[in-house]
C-alpha cells in the first residue's frame, strides 16, 4: 500500500468516527447542530488526530479508548479555525474551498458553533472514561493535556497574543511564542495524548511533545510561505492574507529561504528524535515529511 493510500485509509476511518460523535440534529436548537456538522465534516488534512492515532499505535495501543480523544481534538481544531475566520477576527469568506461557518449560519451562529464544538469536545472526550478497557488514570491525565494545550496557556493563549499584536511589528521572540502556542499547543497535544493512553513512559511523552513542538513550528511557518507563493485555487481560502492583516510572519521576519531553511532543520530534528524510539513507524515518519513540504 502506498502513502497516500494509507493516508486516506485512516483519513476515511477518522471520518467515520467523527461522524459517530457528532450530535444528532434535533430539537429547537438543532441548528447549532447543523452548523457544528458543516464545520466539523469541510474536510481538510485530519493531521491532530492521525498524529494522535499513529502515536497511539507507535507505543502499542490497541483499543477504542482513543476515538472519543480523535473527534474532540479535531473538534477543537474546528471550533477554532470558525472563530478565527469572523469579522472580528481574519474576516475570512471561504475556508477549504467552500464558504466559511458565519458566512452560511450568520455570525451569531457562526459564534455559537465555535462555542458548541468547543464544549461538545470535552463532553466527547469524557466518554472515554466509559470505554472498554479504559485506564481511567490515563484518560484523566489526557484531558488534563487537552485542556491545558488547549486553553490560555496553549492555542488560546498563543491567539491573544497574535490578535493583540496584530498591525504592527513584532520581534522573533514573540512571533516564536505565538507560534508555538497557536499552532504548536494542538499538535503537542494530539502526539502526548497518543502516547499517555497508550501507556508511554513520562520521558517518551515528552520526547513526543518536543517531537510534535518542532513540526508544529515548521508547519506554521511553511503556511506563511505558502500565504506567499501558494495559488488560492490550491489553498481553498484566500491567499496573502497576512499582508492584508498587517501580520508580521517568519516570512518577512527572515525572509522566504531563510523560513524554508528553518522548515528543513526543524523536520530534521523532529525525525531524528523520532527514530529514537525502540518501535518505528514508516507511515508517521513520512506523515511529517508531508505536513512541511505540502503545497496546501
Amino acid at each position: 500500500m502506498s502513502f497516500n493510500e494509507e493516508y486516506c485509509e485512516k483519513k476515511e476511518y477518522i471520518e467515520n468516527v467523527l461522524r459517530a460523535y457528532l450530535p444528532e440534529k434535533e430539537g429547537y436548537q438543532k441548528i447549532i447542530m447543523e452548523a457544528m456538522e458543516y464545520s466539523l465534516m469541510a474536510g481538510g488534512k485530519r493531521l491532530r488526530p492521525v498524529l494522535m492515532l499513529e502515536t497511539y499505535r507507535l507505543f502499542g495501543g490497541k483499543s477504542r479508548v482513543i476515538e472519543p480523544f480523535l473527534a474532540a481534538i479535531e473538534m477543537i481544531h474546528t471550533y477554532s479555525l470558525v472563530h478565527d475566520d469572523l469579522p472580528a477576527m481574519d474576516n475570512d469568506d471561504y475556508r477549504r474551498g467552500r464558504k466559511t461557518t458565519h458566512i452560511v449560519y450568520g455570525e451569531d451562529m457562526g459564534i455559537l458553533a465555535g462555542d458548541a464544538l468547543l464544549n461538545y469536545a470535552f463532553e466527547t472526550a469524557c466518554s472515554a472514561f466509559g470505554a472498554e478497557g479504559a485506564d481511567c488514570a490515563r484518560v484523566g491525565r489526557a484531558l488534563c493535556v487537552l485542556a491545558e494545550k488547549a486553553g490560555i496557556y496553549g492555542m488560546i493563549g498563543g491567539q491573544v497574543v497574535d490578535v493583540k499584536e496584530s498591525g504592527h511589528q513584532v520581534s522573533g521572540e514573540v512571533l516564536d511564542f505565538i507560534y508555538r502556542l497557536k499552532t504548536g499547543a494542538l499538535i503537542e497535544s494530539s502526539m502526548m495524548i497518543g502516547a499517555i493512553l497508550a501507556g508511554a513512559g513520562e520521558e517518551q511523552v515528552k520526547a513526543a511533545e518536543r517531537i510534535a513542538e518542532k513540526i508544529g513550528l515548521a508547519f506554521q511557518i511553511q503556511d506563511d510561505i505558502l500565504d506567499v507563493t501558494g495559488a488560492e485555487e490550491v489553498l481553498g481560502k484566500p491567499v496573502h492574507s497576512d499582508e492584508k492583516n498587517e501580520k508580521t510572519t517568519y516570512v518577512t521576519w527572515k525572509g522566504i529561504e531563510e523560513a524554508r531553511r528553518d522548515v528543513a532543520r526543524l523536520t530534521d530534528e523532529a525525525l531524528e528524535e523520532l527514530e529514537r524510539f525502540p518501535a518505528q513507524d514508516k507511515f508517521l515518519a513520512q506523515f511529517l515529511r508531508s505536513l512541511v513540504s505540502r503545497e496546501k
